[in-house]
């Protein structure tokens, strides 16, 4: 565990907050693309359940926990699945072709291990493409039918150890943190950070008595249309919510916008969402209170899960808390620590007395 200072000038002291590396370790390095959560949702299972009244997954593959109460109904929202591969084909020669899972740059992943676990075994390959695999120089971006995975077996012995049509393929790479102990750098850093974000939730409203029902959603198919959170949603039916997710860290631009230690983002408009103004009052109100950083963001792409759970069941206000992470989408983002508890920080301090009405 590293503890980290942050200032709590409300008491005139520092109070330390110590990050729990080995559970946001588990979380980074655990496999769940898109469609294929088993692993991190397990991992998330027994470490929420301590702190929730109630847990269980429903139809659609989320997770969701339950600190029971009245009014307000309060969901938290965090996705478990990452970006990937998945088989599409096998060559004759055993070169594995595959079809992109979410938002995948094929310059980001060849060179990397594939990670490909069956029932019948865990294997690992190089992502690579024919001219790459022959010693040859490209001269331009390979495209994405061109990459391969060489795991150094044939198509027989492939078959024989369950790898088939639809058979998943997962990024591996290891997490650590940099010389500045400030940061950390691995896959799954969207939206795993974020997950952990709510299960430290969690354990801190556990101690505090309110009258709040909170959900804590753990979504499933983020990253290929933000399928579970509309499902959730619709099931739970909120009184308002506030998505936990990240946003790209564009710190290394001349004119940057977003950067790490800065404080969490609040998201004002992405590609598909406009925010609840009621609710990001409340979350800027909050930080300020703490004297906690945040940043502003205001983006043409991209989104998350808020923008399905502000129009299901007839409207949910909705807002969202950004971490931001330098080569997203990538299997090694870089994210600070500090950005993390400032986001835990922030939402405590709205939820320790969590407001009845979001005007629109």
């Amino acid at each position: 565990m590293l503890p980290n200072l942050i200032k709590d000038t409300k008491r005139g002291k520092k109070e330390e907050m110590a990050i729990d590396k080995t559970l946001l370790h588990k979380l980074i390095t655990a496999y769940g693309v898109s469609g294929n959560e088993e692993e991190v949702r397990d991992i998330i299972r027994q470490a929420i359940k301590p702190y929730v009244d109630e847990v269980f997954i429903d139809r659609m593959g989320n997770l969701i926990g339950i600190k029971k109460g009245d009014k307000p109904r309060i969901m938290l929202a965090a996705h478990m699945d990452e970006v990937g591969l998945m088989v599409k084909r096998i060559g004759e020669k055993g070169f594995i072709y595959c079809t992109y899972i979410g938002d995948v740059d094929t310059l980001t992943i060849v060179g990397l291990t594939a990670h490909i676990k069956t029932a019948k075994a865990k294997l690992h390959g190089v992502i690579t493409t024919a001219e790459i695999s022959a010693g040859k120089l490209n001269k331009e971006v390979p495209k994405k039918e061109e990459v391969i995975i060489d795991t150094g077996l044939s198509r027989k012995r492939l078959e024989e150890l369950g790898v088939e049509i639809g058979t998943y393929v997962a990024l591996e790479n290891f997490s650590c943190c940099f010389g500045n102990e400030d940061l950390i750098f691995g896959k799954a850093l969207d939206d795993r950070t974020g997950c952990y974000v709510l299960i430290e939730m969690a354990k801190r409203l556990k101690k505090i008595k309110n009258k709040a029902e909170i959900y804590y959603v753990f979504t499933v198919q983020e990253e290929i249309g933000l399928r579970g959170a509309k499902a959730s949603a619709f099931n739970l039916h909120p009184d308002w919510g506030v998505v936990v997710d990240t946003t790209y860290a564009n710190d290394s631009f001349a004119e940057p916008s977003r950067f790490l230690d800065k404080g969490p983002c609040i998201t004002i408009k992405d590609g598909e969402f406009i925010s609840n103004k009621c609710i990001n009052g409340w979350l800027r109100d909050a930080a300020k209170k703490r004297k906690i950083p945040y940043q502003l963001e205001a983006v043409e792409e991209g989104s998350t899960d808020a923008a399905t759970i502000q129009t299901t069941a007839g409207g949910i206000p909705s807002s969202v808390l950004c971490i931001p992470i330098r080569n997203i989408h990538t299997s090694i983002g870089v994210a600070s620590l500090k950005d993390i508890e400032a986001t835990i920080l922030i939402l405590e301090e709205l939820l320790k007395k969590p407001p009845l009405v979001c005007l629109v």
